[in-house]
C-alpha cells in the first residue's frame, strides 16, 4: 500500500516533516506514522527549526520552504534479508522517494530540492536517530516556485 518501490518490500525509510508554512498545521517537527497515516508532533520549538537549518549547513531554502522532508533509514529492515548489499538498497529506496517528492511538488505547482549536504551527526540528533540503527539519509526542501 505504498507509493514507492522498495527492495524486497522492506520499506526501511522513516519520514520526519519539518513544517514551516502549511495552512492548518502548526510549525514544528513531525513524525509521519505510516500505519496510522498521520503526523505526530515531536517538537514545535523554534530552536528545532534552527537546529535543522544549522545541521544543513545554513542552506537558505530550509528556512524559506513550506516544508522540509527528512528521510531516515533503518538498515536492519533491509540488511537482515540482503546482507551487505542491503545498504545499497537503502540509497536506491531513498532515490525513489526523492523522485516522487519532485513529482508531487510539480503536481501542485511547487518545487522541490533534494539535499544531500548536511552534517550527519547533527541531523541524526535533530530527529532523534542514533546514527547506527537509524540515520538520516536524504532531505527534501519543498515550497512554492519563485515567480518569474
Amino acid at each position: 500500500m505504498r507509493n514507492v518501490p522498495s527492495a524486497g518490500a522492506r520499506h526501511p525509510l522513516e519520514t520526519y516533516v519539518d513544517i514551516h508554512n502549511v495552512e492548518g498545521l502548526k510549525p514544528g517537527l513531525y513524525y509521519y506514522h505510516p500505519i496510522k497515516h498521520c503526523l505526530v508532533l515531536m517538537d514545535d520549538s523554534p530552536e528545532k527549526a534552527t537546529q535543522i537549518y544549522e545541521a544543513c549547513m545554513r542552506q537558505e531554502m530550509l528556512k524559506t520552504s513550506a516544508v522540509n522532508i527528512i528521510l531516515s533509514a533503518v538498515p536492519y529492515r533491509t540488511v537482515w534479508r540482503y546482507g551487505q548489499r542491503g545498504y545499497r538498497y537503502l540509497y536506491l529506496d531513498a532515490g525513489h522517494v526523492g523522485q516522487n517528492i519532485h513529482l508531487a511538488a510539480e503536481a501542485i505547482d511547487g518545487g522541490a530540492c533534494m539535499i544531500g549536504a548536511y552534517l550527519d551527526e547533527a541531523m541524526n540528533e535533530a530527529v532523534g536517530a542514533d546514527g547506527v540503527e537509524e540515520f538520516v539519509i536524504y532531505i527534501a526542501s519543498i515550497g512554492k516556485k519563485a515567480e518569474s
